[in-house]
């Protein structure tokens, strides 16, 4: 059997001109450091390789000279097909100046065409990237003039539209394991994430490619553990031994047992972010957190929820998750971020965009750069400056609600936080509420179209997507609409009823917010008015998740009514409730056997058709429904039923 362990100069020698290479990686977990110095030295050094093409999924770089950063050489490369470029500015600064040909597509569409492409496939077929700047009717993911090739085309399916993403074969992997044995055996024990390691062998083997991987160790042919084993030895051509300083777990970390998954550490111990406009803004998404929930959090911004959800215990209730492929526990920011601590999993990133794409995410939380009237979003491109979509199109786009967050303008704004107040001291010269978005990275019209619930939380003020374009809805305690916000906006919002923010968010104290989130006041939900004989119910935002809470409903009604020797009418509150399926016969019983013993009669109401006709379906089995919308309904509706 050959020794496929090689010296890093006869690994990239492997590399022809004009070849095509897709590279591992997020961030900095996972790149193959070495590889790519190695092949930037041969570069410099001989001219060769060049014209190549590079294909990737992730972000991978640190923003200045690591990474991909490598390969950002005239010359060197003549096509980019990528995800996220913001991370790798001397590749960006070729595909804007147009000395490369270069496309920008959804990360997740990549990292499935990895697959499609192992499996010899034509392409991938994906509603992710309809009416955005990927859209074919648009710009089909083209970053500039020189790149002419359709890579995106529309096709119909069922009457509906979707996007082909074309396939096309890839001659070198440059990927990134920890240990290998002499037959070219990959494990991947210390790294914090697998990313598409596995599918980018398969998708190269397929094309008769060669294999390259980097490690950090090798050892004996036959130590390794099958079921330790990532890629396979007879996927793998060469192997790379790599110094330590080219092989760090993140950028940032040069190896944390935490984000290896190895052990678990105390979440208390990451300190409360400061009251500034970051933990503002990420307080205010973090009320929409969904108890029990799947949420992901992108990068920047929305990375302060996971600081908040931890200082406000509520981590426990929820799964946070990161589209690399991380389940559970609190992601990393940074350059760190793709990796957590106390993850439940860490599975591939293709498997993650196929949860996510197929709407698994109960809330994503997202960073906004610019919104126009329509609620469409760009984080994309702002002229010169080339950052790339990621896998913000497929969250986005998919995610059962989104909450976009930023500060309300950009450059240069400063503000204080004091006594509950918020004061804006000087203003950013940059406006983020623009006529037209330069670049439609997410496309505001279409979810209003498809009723997707999306908020655009700043530390000023909160909106809420309608048909009819954005709505103002919240404003922070001592903010002037006007001056502050209207006067500093392209477009006049949708101004219905504007209320004011949770004062809570601007005071340093933890706001508690299990509480709301867990229903803890359970207590203070429930009403009698002794004169009337009436039961005030507020189950409003509640979620009634299991038998446990259907018990604490039953015996706080027990709680106010055993005593009172005369029965009462009651009302209750169904706003925003959610009553989980497999529990509504329970929860029904437990209700009929409450009207049995203190009920005279039952009304309820809700806001939401939806949650009317749901009650209908519940109650009807043994119970009269009674169910209105609005609470007034309910009262005059017992009225009448006392005059009769």
């Amino acid at each position: 059997m050959a020794n496929k362990i090689v010296s890093v100069e006869a690994a990239t020698s492997l590399i022809a001109n004009g070849d095509t290479i897709t590279t591992s990686g997020f961030v900095g977990i996972g790149v193959p450091e070495y590889l790519l110095k190695g092949v930037e030295e041969r570069f410099l050094q001989s001219a060769e390789p060049k014209d190549l093409t590079l294909f990737f999924a992730a972000g991978q770089g640190d923003g200045k000279e690591r990474g991909l950063n490598h390969l950002g050489h005239d010359g060197l490369l003549r096509r980019v097909v990528g995800g996220h470029w913001g991370l790798i500015p001397k590749v960006a600064k070729l595909a804007v100046e147009g000395k490369i040909e270069a496309y920008n597509l959804p990360q997740g569409v990549i990292s499935h065409l990895f697959r499609d492409i192992a499996a010899g496939k034509p392409g991938t077929v994906s509603r992710v990237g309809l009416e955005t700047f990927v859209d074919p009717r648009s710009q089909g993911g083209k970053i500039n003039a020189e790149t002419t090739e359709d890579l995106v085309t529309t096709i119909e399916i069922g009457g509906e539209d979707y996007l082909f993403y074309k396939a096309f074969p890839i001659n070198v992997a440059l990927l990134r394991g920890t240990t290998a044995d002499p037959a070219g055996n990959i494990t991947m024990e210390r790294e914090a994430l697998v990313i598409d390691n596995l599918a980018q062998a398969m998708a190269v083997k397929n094309s008769n490619g060669i294999v390259i991987v980097q490690v950090e160790r090798t050892v004996a042919y036959g130590s390794l553990s099958p079921r330790d084993v990532e890629i396979p030895g007879a996927l793998v051509d060469a192997v790379v031994l790599a110094p330590a300083a080219d092989h760090m777990q993140t950028f940032a970390t040069a190896y944390s047992h935490a984000y290896a998954g190895r052990f678990r550490v105390e979440a208390d111990a990451i300190p409360p972010m400061p009251l500034k406009a970051r933990k503002i803004i990420a307080r205010r998404a973090a009320f929409e957190l969904p108890v029990n929930g799947v949420v992901n959090l992108g990068i920047g911004m929305p990375e302060g929820v996971a600081s908040v959800a931890s200082e406000e215990k509520l981590l426990s209730h929820v799964t946070l998750t990161a589209e690399p492929g991380v389940v559970g526990g609190q992601p990393a920011s940074g350059l760190d971020f793709g990796a957590a601590i106390n993850t439940d999993s860490i599975i591939n990133q293709a498997q993650q965009f196929d949860f996510y794409d197929g709407g698994g995410l109960d809330l994503a939380v997202l960073g906004m750069a610019e919104i126009d009237a329509t609620g469409s979003v760009n984080v994309s491109r702002f002229g010169p400056r080339l950052a790339g979509a990621g896998g913000f199109i497929n969250i986005s786009q998919n995610a059962r609600s989104v909450v976009y967050t930023g500060t309300f303008t950009s450059g240069g704004a400063r503000m204080s936080v004091e006594d509950g107040t918020l004061t804006i001291q000087s203003e950013g010269h940059i406006r983020k509420f623009v006529k037209h978005v330069e670049q439609v990275t997410f496309a505001g019209p279409r979810a209003a179209r498809m009723q997707q619930p999306v908020l655009y939380v700043t530390e000023r003020c909160v909106f809420q997507l309608t048909r009819d374009g954005l709505e103002l809805m919240e404003i922070a305690p001592g903010i002037d609409v006007h001056r502050d916000i209207l006067a500093l906006m392209d477009f006049e919002p949708i101004m219905t009823e504007v209320t004011k923010m949770d004062e809570r968010i601007f005071r340093s104290a933890p706001m508690d917010l299990r509480v709301d989130l867990l229903h803890l006041d359970l207590k203070d939900r429930m009403a009698l008015d002794a004169t009337k004989g009436q039961l005030f119910i507020n189950l409003e935002k509640m979620r009634i998740r299991n038998l446990h809470d259907v018990t604490l409903i039953r015996e706080r009604v027990e709680e106010i009514c055993a005593g009172l020797g005369a029965r009462v009418d009651a009302i209750v509150n169904y706003d925003g409730t959610f009553i989980e399926p497999d529990i509504e016969n329970d929860y029904a019983a437990m209700v009929k056997e409450l009207e049995d013993r203190f009920y005279s009669t039952v009304t309820r109401y809700s806001g939401s058709a939806f949650m009317r006709l749901k009650l209908g379906t519940v109650f009807q089995r043994d119970t009269a429904p009674h169910i209105f919308e609005t609470a007034d309904e309910a009262r005059r509706f017992l009225a009448q039923m006392k005059d009769s």
